[in-house]
């Protein structure tokens, strides 16, 4: 458990790095807004982090790929819109700066998130 729950951080560090050079990069490099931005570094943050957790977290489910896929994505969009709720809640009314909205709002999703995929995805 505490090995699973390691490499749970582990592979959401990663994601959260995906997700805030993803963001940070549109928001330099392009004219798209940050709620825009966000919603784009989200799914690469997700598809990232499917991968990695199916290969090092909790390894393959007994479902088709197709289905484990469906059921990460399902609990991954339940915890991205808490995390974009967040995110935005805090661009709107607390702070200017997206990356320090980014930390909470990730940090929000990540209980929620961890414990959807141990028993809605990759559950024996």
């Amino acid at each position: 458990m505490k090995k699973r729950l390691l490499s749970f951080v582990i592979v959401g560090g990663i994601g959260f790095l995906a997700d805030a050079g993803v963001l940070l990069g549109l928001l330099r490099w392009t004219d798209i807004d940050p709620f825009t931005a966000r919603l784009l570094a989200i799914a690469t943050a997700l598809q990232l982090t499917w991968l990695l957790n199916r290969n090092f977290t909790f390894g393959k489910s007994e479902r088709h790929a197709a289905v484990e896929g469906m059921r990460y994505g399902g609990v991954g969009i339940a915890s991205a819109v808490l995390n974009y709720l967040v995110y935005s809640g805090l661009l709107l009314f607390v702070t200017s700066m997206p990356i320090v909205a980014l930390t909470v709002g990730s940090a929000t999703a990540t209980v929620f998130s961890y414990t959807g995929y141990a028993k809605l995805v990759f559950g024996r």
